[in-house]
């Protein structure tokens, strides 16, 4: 089966919106879900990773040509189950109404915040991380009651294929129903009256998403991408920084929304991180081509662009740096490679590299960097090191971007604590964990009216004791 497979097998219109009027008229005629039957739901999200591991990374490496086990493990299941963890932990405490003061005009009145599920959710994931980003939104998903449908990545069609197999056997299809095939699909799915959309990919197709969903007023949360800047301190130890970049840069080949995707370093360090990026590479990979830790491009066309991106930089006279072990072309692999003085309209510079290409820039001041990531969108991610405080302060208060972390790379995605979202062309809202249930969620304002209700005994019709209230409420 080849990567294009499930465009020649792709869900039938009728069968999509078979399974969302199924789940819509579900979400509408029965009682929202109580504590007891969303733990159920979780624990059967559990039961059907942890009881299929091994099939799915089977799956995901048959997809990719090589995939690493332990990136598969590491970065999908492992994160997967901790989301259920945490959220199965917690979840009581979320699903409590929130008590809210009353303003003394309305006394003796109470109020309070009920949080209840919105419906039918749609769920459009990516290649890239094919597990992760289909069911980390599922665990926020039922955590709030909701039911969902999934449209994975037609480029993970056995990943894809194994995926829907699996939620039909541990799922009703009222509950959860995965929708599999290509653009076509996809789109025909992101104009169903969805309750919310959540969608993880490019730019270019979010908007295409948004606009979908907009026909029908619903609610979207896009994670997109975008390129996510390295800030090296002159404080900081060039060799730890490198170490911390080779990792976030070269795992899964580059191919992560959050990777480093240019380094702004000083100006005389430039030369010294860059080899020292190679050479952690270099000993993380003792060699590319036939190593089954070192992640193939998942697709032709995707690593035929990223050639022509680094031949292009090349040409014009960029200092490329690869590992020893380069010449991959037969292996679908693209050896580490980092790029000094890349043409600033070249792709490297314009576009989200999304591949195992690290751009290196100089700079003389700190303003001068900060002044950089501002002057270009708003990034889904951003890393700095240093050991100061002071300057810590300085580069958070100077540039905005979705989430950080200080002193490693993309790791701040990994925690069930924290939320993961993106500004503006990086995304649009937030989720995961306590985040992610309320986004997924309907606050519900309910007021009880107490023993008595003074706005009603003041009228209508209006009269003196009005009068006095009015000018009462006024100078309070």
């Amino acid at each position: 089966m080849t990567n294009s497979a499930l465009k020649q097998f792709p869900q039938t219109a009728d069968e999509t919106r078979r399974l969302f009027d199924l789940q819509y008229r579900a979400s509408r005629d029965e009682s929202a879900p109580d504590y007891k039957l969303r733990l159920d739901r979780l624990e059967r999200l559990r039961k059907l990773v942890a009881d299929n591991d091994e099939a799915f990374v089977e799956a995901m490496n048959a997809d990719f040509g090589n995939r690493s086990t332990h990136e598969s493990r590491l970065f999908e299941i492992v994160p997967v189950l901790n989301a259920v963890r945490h959220t199965r932990k917690h979840l009581k405490r979320w699903m409590r109404d929130t008590r809210r003061p009353v303003d003394l005009a309305f006394k003796p009145a109470t109020a309070r915040i009920r949080h209840e599920p919105l419906g039918v959710i749609g769920i459009i994931a990516p290649w890239n991380f094919p597990m992760q980003t289909s069911l980390t939104p599922l665990v926020d998903a039922l955590a709030a009651g909701n039911r969902a449908m999934i449209k994975p990545s037609e480029f993970t069609p056995r990943f894809s294929e194994l995926l829907r197999t699996l939620i039909a056997r541990y799922f009703d299809e009222k509950e959860v129903a995965v929708v599999t095939g290509g653009a076509e699909v996809a789109q025909r799915f992101s104009a169903l009256p969805f309750d919310h959309i959540i969608f993880t990919g490019s730019t270019a197709v979010g908007r295409k998403v948004m606009e979908a969903a907009s026909k029908n007023l619903t609610a979207v949360t896009l994670e997109l991408g975008g390129k996510s800047p390295v800030i090296v301190a002159e404080d900081y130890s060039i060799e730890k920084a490198a170490r911390s970049v080779a990792f976030g840069k070269y795992s899964n080949s580059g191919q992560i929304c959050v990777a480093p995707d240019y380094a702004l370093v000083p100006r005389a360090k430039v030369e010294e991180f860059a080899r020292a990026v190679i050479a952690r590479a270099e000993k993380s990979f003792a060699s590319i081509a036939e190593n089954p830790d070192y992640t193939s491009i998942i697709s032709d066309r995707h690593r035929q662009r990223l050639v022509n991106a680094i031949e292009e930089a090349r040409a014009a006279g960029a200092t490329v740096l690869t590992h020893h072990d380069s010449d991959v072309a037969r292996t679908g692999k693209i050896a580490p490679t980092v790029v000094i003085g890349a043409p600033k309209d070249g792709v490297l510079m314009t576009e989200e590299i999304f591949g195992p290409v690290l751009l290196v820039k100089p700079y003389d001041t700190l303003d001068e960097a900060l002044a950089y990531i501002r002057d270009h969108d708003r990034p889904l991610a951003m890393y700095l090191f240093t050991n100061d405080k002071q300057t810590e302060r300085r580069i958070l208060d100077g540039a905005i971007s979705g989430g950080t972390t200080i002193n490693g790379t993309v790791l701040h995605v990994g925690q069930d604590t924290l939320p993961f979202g993106g500004i503006g062309p990086s995304g649009i809202g937030a989720f995961h964990g306590e985040d992610g249930f309320y986004r997924l969620s309907h606050a519900r304002s309910v007021l009880k009216i107490g023993f008595i209700n003074g706005f009603e005994k003041m009228g209508p019709p209006w009269g003196g004791l009005a009068s006095k209230a009015a000018a009462f409420l006024k100078k309070r």
